[in-house]
């Protein structure tokens, strides 16, 4: 069974910012150890090709105004 990445995009992030975009949030049937804390989403991309695993892209919900 091929394992399953999900991630989301980082909240606080500057327009031309140069650091990682994205949050690895969890893993399913992989045996997966990340040892940063943001990653770019062509190092996700690597890593889901090697291991032969799927991208889940996590949607936050809409921001509800009071």
């Amino acid at each position: 069974m091929a394992g399953v990445i999900f991630y989301r995009e980082r909240r606080k992030i500057a327009e031309g910012e140069k650091k990682p975009r994205y949050h690895l949030v969890a893993s399913a049937g992989a045996d997966l150890k990340i040892h940063a804390r943001h990653v770019r989403k062509s190092e996700l991309e690597q890593i889901a090709r090697k291991m032969d695993a799927e991208l889940v892209e996590l949607t936050g919900g809409e921001k509800k105004m009071k």
